[in-house]
């Protein structure tokens, strides 16, 4: 009996799903949908007491709010960060609008006519929709015991109505420019929230919130810095050229050993240890100019120049692996009387900064330099704002050079 009355139910949802979508909800009536699904009208009103009652079904029960709750707690012990959350929040919303665009449509084209009942019918399933939201975000906060400005509540409500924005116009605006494509409408929106939802007014979470200071190098001075290794010692050479052609950390340097190698005439990768292994690639072209190639550079010809067998690629002067003071001493002692633009003295952090810029300038998505750095797009936003800004530089210089 029970398995009976559930497909009874279903069947009149389905039904009514498909009369709202081809003729609105207005215009359809329940005798419709008790036709439709091949149950007698009297059926229908056991089941949901009225129209209102129907509307009110088809929209808790579509895949925009079909068992939400659940999803989201399962998320929320899978997540492990606030962005992911907000990231696959976003994403998994929008995808289950796109399954009922015509009732979106429906939804708000007929909104106007409504009853009170229906509307009241419609605010109680968003309400309820929020509430798992909220106690999603709560939950992944809470966990990772962060202080956030806006309540949950806030937060979520905020979230729902402009991914809710983004479908309406979506569905009803094809040729609208508002933005380049979906992803990048969630790269955006994800972005906002982590910089303002997650700023307290007593401190900035870094691992959420781009605050990092990217001062990047002028070509110029990275080829003088490599100039400068180059005439030091094939060691040097190779250190400055692993820094600025890979963007490695001294910590990550310090953990190569030969076998992390992956090369051949069409590339050349570093397998990366610490943290989440990953590989890196070493680039032929650093700020403009060629530096060798894939088997043949700074690198490849100091390791071919040992007669050790050290499985670690840097040795010190002692003829042991290199440490992370003693890479920190080689590199202030080849920058030693340079300037940066601001003044100072390049510090070894500015390396791998420029090549991180230098990589965005070229192409790279923030997706991929996730990937490849280990870092969350979170931190990335800020190399991204870097890379726009020398782009917009370069754009205008180049306008300046064409004659009127």
């Amino acid at each position: 009996m029970s398995g009976e009355i559930i497909s009874t139910r279903q069947r009149l949802i389905n039904a009514a799903m498909e009369l709202f979508a081809a003729q609105g909800i207005t215009e359809t009536t329940t005798k419709a949908v008790a036709e439709l699904a091949k149950v007698n009208e009297v059926t229908l009103f056991r089941q949901f007491g009225n129209k209102h009652g129907l509307v009110l079904a088809v929209i808790s029960e579509s895949p925009v709010f079909k068992e939400l709750g659940q999803s989201l707690t399962t998320q929320a012990s899978q997540t492990n960060s606030v962005y992911q959350a907000l990231k696959d929040y976003c994403e998994n919303r929008l995808t289950a609008l796109e399954q009922v665009p015509e009732l979106v449509r429906s939804l708000v084209g007929e909104a106007g006519k409504y009853p009170v009942e229906n509307r009241q019918a419609l605010g109680k399933s968003l309400t309820q929709a929020n509430d798992y939201v909220a106690e999603y975000f709560a939950t992944v906060m809470e966990r990772d015991q962060l202080h956030i400005q806006l309540s949950p509540q806030k937060l979520a409500s905020l979230l729902n109505s402009m991914l809710l924005g983004y479908a309406v116009i979506e569905f009803t605006s094809e040729f609208h420019e508002l933005w380049h494509d979906r992803d990048e409408f969630l790269e955006t929106l994800v972005a906002l929230f982590l910089k303002v939802a997650t700023q307290s007014s007593n401190q900035v979470n870094s691992e959420f919130i781009p605050t990092e200071n990217v001062i990047d190098l002028p070509a110029s001075l990275v080829h003088l810095v490599l100039q400068r290794g180059k005439k030091s010692g094939l060691r040097d050479y190779a250190l400055i050229y692993v820094l600025f052609g890979a963007g490695l950390s001294p910590e990550e340097i310090v953990n190569l050993e030969r076998s992390h190698q992956i090369q051949d005439s069409n590339q050349y990768l570093l397998q990366i240890t610490q943290g989440a292994t990953r590989q890196v690639p070493v680039n032929q072209w650093i700020m403009g100019k060629r530096y060798g190639s894939y088997t043949r550079n700074p690198l490849t010809q100091w390791l071919k120049s040992r007669k050790d067998d050290h499985s670690a690629f840097f040795l010190n002067d002692d003829g042991i692996p290199i440490t992370e003071p003693e890479i920190q001493q080689r590199w202030r002692i080849l920058t030693e009387e340079l300037l940066t633009p601001e003044g100072q003295q390049p510090v070894i952090e500015q390396a791998q900064q420029t090549w991180c810029v230098e990589m965005l300038m070229k192409g790279m998505n923030l997706e991929d330099m996730s990937i490849i750095t280990g870092w969350n797009r979170a931190k990335l936003q800020a190399y991204a704002r870097r890379a726009r800004e020398k782009s917009a530089l370069e754009q205008a210089i180049r306008l300046d050079q064409k004659p009127q």
